[in-house]
């Protein structure tokens, strides 16, 4: 089994990607965006310590469901990078511990591909247990564009603050395996999201691997050494240049 690591910035089309391969039954997807909404649902964990943490900062933090506001939760923290990193110190773990029992019923049920959907891949420190990684870009434009049509109730001040929140698409490049630009039709989208499947087939060798969990589990720890290894080098050069 490939886990796939699918990342790239706000409204770039991640979640096009997805879509255009949720019909496939070799594939299993895992939506981190998904979970992170279930996760918070009221009584659960991150939500009480969000409450808790949030609630004498944020005014109308609850909505009368008793749900959270996320667009106000949202405007808070995406004006205070502080905060934001106090908001995902308190997500994150819980969104990592649910994808990877997704991951492993995956496994289970002998799939070709798991495919980790995940905004913050890089910056939630999971980008070591993929076997590969795709980044999606997209024009800042056209960013813009996408998400001040998904989220009217957006300001133009409030978009850009979310983009700008995040790593550049050029900082997520340089860590990814494969970058697929999303500048033209969803057709032509299309187009490179089934030529970059076709070639990140998982090899014989580890497919058989797989069918031998005990082996399978120690080859995998190597991988994920290898691949640390590799992102670090990475970071290196970066931080060098």
């Amino acid at each position: 089994m490939l886990v796939l690591g699918l990342t790239g910035g706000i409204a770039s089309g991640k979640s096009t990607l997805s879509k255009h391969l949720a019909n496939d039954k070799d594939i299993s997807i895992v939506d981190a965006d998904k979970i992170a909404r279930e996760i918070v649902y009221p009584g659960k964990p991150a939500y009480k310590k969000i409450l808790q943490y949030f609630g004498p900062k944020i005014p109308n933090l609850v909505s009368k469901d008793g749900s959270l506001d996320r667009r106000n939760l949202g405007s808070y923290v995406f004006q205070n990078k502080a905060e934001l990193g106090v908001l995902n110190g308190i997500t994150h773990p819980q969104v990592r511990w649910e994808m990877f029992k997704e991951m492993i019923w995956a496994y289970l049920s002998f799939k070709r591909i798991v495919l980790l959907d995940v905004p913050l891949l890089f910056e939630a420190k999971m980008g070591n247990v993929c076997g590969s990684i795709i980044v999606v870009t997209s024009d800042h434009d056209l960013k813009m564009e996408r998400l001040r049509a998904r989220n009217p109730e957006l300001s133009s001040e409030e978009c850009e603050s979310r983009i700008n929140a995040q790593m550049s698409d050029e900082e997520k490049s340089a860590l990814a395996d494969v970058t697929i630009a999303n500048n033209g039709t969803k057709e032509e989208f299309g187009e490179k999201i089934d030529f970059v499947i076709s070639t990140l087939k998982p090899s014989k060798w580890w497919t058989m691997l797989s069918l031998f969990p005990l082996i399978g589990g120690l080859s995998a720890a190597y991988y994920l050494v290898q691949r640390w290894r590799h992102m670090k080098q990475i970071k290196d050069k970066a931080k060098e240049t």
